[in-house]
């Protein structure tokens, strides 16, 4: 039920185009999912995601966890009738929300303990039971439970993080029920390469369907991030996916494709629409600012997307600056369909051997 084809890699980079086969439809590669935290990309219906051509998206087994449940999910008839959406979904461990708390959760050998972030009630999560969580639901890819270490931290806690890392993600494995969802394996260590291959060197022969690089895009410079990718994808599977988690900006995909990725996410293109911050190929643009506001232009002019053919900068400010749901709807359907044609534009020029060419012309145009 799920299969990894690698189609073509770049004969300058480590670039590749790969097909991906899961039970809800084929991915082509590499592909960026918008993410839909609570069953639901925010302001955006499953028709309109399917017009942009959205491939697969993504939900959070932490936030589904605590709202509305699991099992309610497993009684709706898993998560792709609950919100209905008939193509692939992912489904992260919510190892990220959960370490993201702080000083409401606690980290043992058997697992996480925290206080909800909606009504400080008392909660575990073990590895089996994010596997339990995670069957329920019923996405076509899963994450196994790891733990995500801050940026920055010692040598010794990424050392003790990523071997507890491991031993979770074997519990994982040895806990999941179903063979219709891929369980991937997660790779941590932080920035430190040693560890980074540790991880990657005890994963490896757990045979994982595909391997995610996790604990990035925490708050390290870019050019870490570059030099984890530059040794740590080449001794990844090579006939398996890659996934580099939580990961939008547009540069940092352009460079995380020229490395190996294959697939990306990130709540950055919603998150900053909401903002009145729309992607373009010149770089951000923020709608709501006053010099817009008589701007009778698209907010791109070389997007094709729904936004960009029906309306001007000027009504969309107006409409962010009412607070008017359109407004942020608007730039939404922009920004995943920018991160969407990004990907597709990668894809191609791989496939045409032009990936160099691309990438120059990416630059030339912009400004970080």
């Amino acid at each position: 039920m799920f299969e990894f084809e690698l189609i073509k890699e770049c004969k300058d980079t480590k670039a590749r185009v790969g097909l991906l086969k899961t039970p809800h439809g084929d991915i082509e590669t590499p592909i960026f999912m918008p993410v839909g935290t609570q069953a639901t990309v925010k302001t955006l219906s499953p028709c309109e995601l399917k017009s942009i051509n959205s491939q697969i998206i993504l939900s959070n087994t932490y936030h589904l966890y605590l709202r509305p449940g699991h099992k309610l999910v497993k009684e709706a008839g898993g998560l792709h009738k609950f919100m209905n959406w008939d193509r692939p979904i992912l489904t992260d461990s919510g190892g990220f929300q959960v370490f993201s708390l702080g000083d409401l959760r606690t980290i043992t050998e058997e697992g996480v303990e925290f206080r909800s972030h909606l009504d400080g009630s008392k909660h575990f999560l073990s590895p089996e039971k994010v596997m339990e969580i995670e069957n329920d639901l019923g996405a076509d890819i899963i994450m196994a439970f790891d733990e995500c270490a801050p940026y920055p931290c010692t040598h010794e806690y990424a050392k003790n993080s990523l071997e507890r890392t491991t031993r979770w993600a074997k519990r994982c494995k040895d806990s999941h029920q179903r063979n219709d969802q891929a369980l991937f394996g997660i790779i941590q260590g932080g920035t430190f390469k040693d560890l980074r291959i540790q991880s990657a060197n005890e994963l490896i022969p757990m045979d994982f369907p595909g391997y995610a690089i996790g604990g990035l895009s925490v708050g390290e410079p870019n050019e870490l991030m570059y030099e984890v990718l530059d040794y740590l994808t080449p001794i990844m599977p090579k006939h398996k996916p890659r996934y580099l988690m939580g990961v939008g900006a547009p540069d940092n995909i352009v460079e995380g494709i020229m490395r190996g990725v294959d697939m990306f996410d990130c709540v950055l293109p919603t998150r900053i629409a909401r903002n009145g911050t729309a992607m373009t190929r010149t770089g951000k643009l923020v709608v709501r600012n006053a010099k817009y506001k008589a701007d009778f232009t698209p907010i791109d002019e070389e997007c094709t997307c729904y936004a960009c053919k029906n309306f001007t900068r000027a009504y969309i400010r107006h409409l962010i600056k009412t607070d008017e749901i359109l407004g942020l709807r608007l730039i939404s359907i922009h920004n995943l369909h920018f991160l969407l044609e990004l990907a597709r534009e990668s894809r191609n020029a791989i496939l045409e051997d032009r990936f160099i060419e691309f990438r120059k012309e990416f630059y030339k145009k912009y400004k970080i």
